[in-house]
């Protein structure tokens, strides 16, 4: 299948205004703006496929084709990654079998949960789009609980039921345990990963949908497919000793660090 990677960016977000020109400082000390680590992420999966960078900015144009990134312009309009990878793949004349939404704020993205991803999506006909989930171990989930005492917008989790289909997204911490887990005892919450592969038709038809009640309370964009139908495939994802966060909030930015540093990666 031909596959393409769109890495939607904006400069204006309402939480982190200039989110993805921050720069965020490796291993070995060097400094890379988050887009350029997020479009590293997308060029490292293997296959036949073509990664560009979506944006309505002419600051994140200029640096992203000053790292080498091909870029897509598209309008101010989008009100989100999938609204903007809609557009992207329109501009460029469509004809992917397969778009991948790797959005500009996950740049701990390994290449093995996009590679088991879109294998997902080629397996199961039914599906009108992917979406990675990654078992919480207790430390993560403790992570993510802290998030939302303290009042941060943190990581989403989700739940879904057979055929690992999705049942609901959710910026609060579902479902509920009811107990407490050792650091790194596994858990049944599900973080969800912010990565989507869309069949085109679904995609193009994202747009033309208004927002329902469910993406307006929980700012999710996943939940317009949920709102309106559509089967929504979680796979399941192997940490396989890496760690994984987003970034959400200028306090991400010292967490992402310290992963990156005790991960080795530069």
């Amino acid at each position: 299948m031909s596959i393409l990677i769109v890495i939607p960016a904006r400069y204006a977000s309402t939480r982190y205004p200039g989110k993805p020109l921050v720069a965020l400082t490796g291993a070995s000390g060097s400094s890379k703006t988050l887009i350029q680590r997020s479009w590293e992420a997308a060029c490292a999966v293997t296959g036949d496929l073509r990664v560009v960078v979506a944006t309505d900015d002419a600051r994140i144009r200029d640096a992203a084709e000053g790292f080498g990134a091909e870029v897509v312009m598209t309008s101010s309009d989008c009100q989100n990654g999938t609204e903007r990878c809609a557009e992207a793949h329109a501009a460029l004349g469509g004809g992917y079998d397969i778009v991948v939404n790797l959005q500009g704020d996950a740049p701990l993205t390994p290449p093995w949960f996009l590679e088991a991803l879109i294998a997902g999506i080629e397996a199961d006909p039914a599906a009108d789009l992917a979406t990675p989930v990654l078992r919480c171990e207790g430390a993560m989930l403790e992570a993510l609980k802290d998030d939302r005492r303290h009042g941060r917008v943190g990581g989403t989790t989700a739940v879904y039921g057979a055929g690992n289909q999705g049942l609901y997204f959710s910026k609060e911490v579902i479902p509920y345990t009811g107990r407490a887990y050792a650091p790194e005892e596994p858990t049944p919450v599900f973080h969800h990963v912010g990565v989507y592969a869309y069949r085109p038709a679904t995609l193009a038809d994202y747009p033309r949908w208004p927002v329902g009640p469910l993406e307006t309370l929980e700012g999710l964009e996943q939940l317009r497919f949920l709102e309106n139908g559509r089967r929504v495939l979680c796979v399941e994802v192997e940490a396989r000793g890496r760690q994984f966060w987003e970034l959400n909030n200028p306090s991400d930015v010292p967490r992402l660090e310290s992963m990156m540093s005790e991960m080795g990666m530069e």
